[in-house]
């Protein structure tokens, strides 16, 4: 059978935790897109199989591509936020993705948990940044008790761009590539630096060696694929 997810080795340490990112092997598990409604309900019943939980447990949000981050205090499937953030066992948090950045973080001492969609938007709006800052100031997290999971997204080599969004990037996330008269964006390097600025150690970060475009055969790239692709879902919870 194919691998339909990968756990994310960072967070294997902690009892209790589950932490995943699908494949496109899974099917597509986007709720906003062309795909026949059913079968990506089908496609999401059988994630949350795989990770012994019910559909009801798996909170996602419709995502517009903005830094609004929501406190999830029940279940639900919520709209217009780009990040979510929790305490409760037995929520499970989700991002859809198929090019942005997915963000899984964890306080191991408060146990709050958090998910985040970063695209070139919400990076530039420091979206990792405010996440981190939210969940200090709800649930008193302390960065240097945080680990961070950068997920699989468009690299850096492919993530092709011109100046009207280049330039709102510093100099470091960014360069020119002058044989193909545009400029390469590090999605990764970016929210790193957001997060390790914000207090995480280096220590306890990690980053998915993998592509949505290099890597293809195995993840949904929106770029790549023309839009005409499914979305994959990152996802973080403690088992209640």
């Amino acid at each position: 059978m194919a691998e339909r997810y990968r756990t994310i080795p960072l967070f294997s340490p902690f009892a209790g935790l589950v932490a995943v990112e699908s494949l496109r092997q899974g099917g597509n598990l986007g709720l906003h897109t062309d795909d026949d409604p059913a079968v990506v309900r089908s496609n999401r019943a059988q994630l949350c199989a795989d990770l012994n939980i019910t559909p009801d447990q798996l909170i996602g949000s419709h995502q517009v591509h903005g830094d609004d981050i929501l406190v999830v205090e029940q279940k639900g499937y919520f709209e217009g936020y780009d990040g979510l953030i929790s305490d409760r066992k037995g929520l499970f948090l989700s991002v859809t993705v198929a090019d942005c950045m997915p963000l899984l973080l964890f306080d191991a001492q408060k146990q709050v948990i958090a998910a985040v969609h970063a695209g070139w938007r919400g990076t530039v709006a420091g979206i990792a940044r405010k996440c981190l800052s939210m969940m200090q100031n709800h649930y008193g997290s302390r960065p240097s008790e945080c680990y961070a999971w950068l997920g699989t997204c468009i690299d850096e080599c492919s993530f092709e761009t011109d100046a009207d969004v280049a330039d709102r990037f510093s100099a470091d996330f960014k360069r020119w590539d002058e044989q193909r008269q545009k400029y390469l964006i590090d999605l990764k390097k970016a929210n790193q630096a957001q997060l390790a600025e914000a207090g995480i150690p280096p220590s306890q970060m990690a980053l998915s060696s993998y592509s949505t475009v290099l890597h293809n055969e195995n993840y949904f790239s929106y770029r790549k694929e023309a839009g005409q692709t499914g979305r994959m879902l990152a996802v973080i919870g403690i088992v209640g």
